[in-house]
């Protein structure tokens, strides 16, 4: 059994005593623990991925690099020390924990004791899914709901969603043709594109046209 570790801190906050730069993060406080946990299991260690920035960051180089290995399945484990070191969201949490999942590699947190190998660790790891569903099932039903509302009743402006229509008469656009124009000046003279324009001649109607 290979695992890897994950360890992350934020960008160094440092303070100065002499000659001393005193490193309030040190990535060695997670990454310990870690070897203990492992050892203890009797897996063997792969390799240390480690990040040095900021959670909210959408890449880090650690992470990503222990990604691409997990599928090219260099190891059968993942260990980190907390769920906020790892994930930046519990949307990318649940997204990884699905493809660790699938590519058969067992996922570990030290602190919250969540271990995929297990059967309780199996059935956390369904509740999370399940809530993450069900929170972007909400989000999606706001929206769509806040749209509808809004195309009803209009924006707090008063203006309705989505842009103003222009309508522009067909025989205007005949007795422009009549007068020799080219279909890029009739176009732009009512507001049209040169096909909308085109069409509505060769159908016989006039046209509404988003501007």
């Amino acid at each position: 059994m290979k695992a890897a570790l994950y360890v992350r801190v934020s960008t160094a906050a440092k303070s100065k005593q002499g000659d001393i730069i005193n490193y309030i993060q040190n990535p060695d406080v997670q990454e310990q623990p870690l070897r203990e946990l492992i050892a203890h299991r009797g897996w063997d260690l792969y390799q240390v991925y480690s990040d040095r920035a900021s959670g909210a960051k959408a890449k880090r180089p650690g992470l990503d690099a222990l990604l691409a290995d997990a599928r090219r399945g260099l190891f059968n484990a993942v260990v980190v020390w907390r769920f906020d070191r790892f994930a930046r969201s519990v949307k990318q949490l649940v997204l990884a924990l699905e493809e660790f999942q699938v590519l058969g590699i067992d996922f570990v947190s030290h602190q919250e004791a969540l271990d995929s190998s297990t059967p309780m660790g199996k059935a956390m790891f369904t509740v999370i899914a399940a809530m993450a569903e069900l929170e972007r099932s909400l989000i999606q039903e706001r929206v769509i709901a806040g749209l509808a509302y809004a195309r009803e009743k209009g924006t707090k402006s008063g203006k309705q969603v989505g842009r103003p229509r222009k309508i522009f008469r067909r025989d205007t656009v005949l007795e422009l043709r009549s007068q020799g124009l080219s279909w890029r000046e009739i176009s732009r003279r009512v507001h049209a594109g040169i096909t909308t324009v085109r069409r509505a001649v060769q159908d016989g109607r006039t046209v509404a046209r988003p501007t």
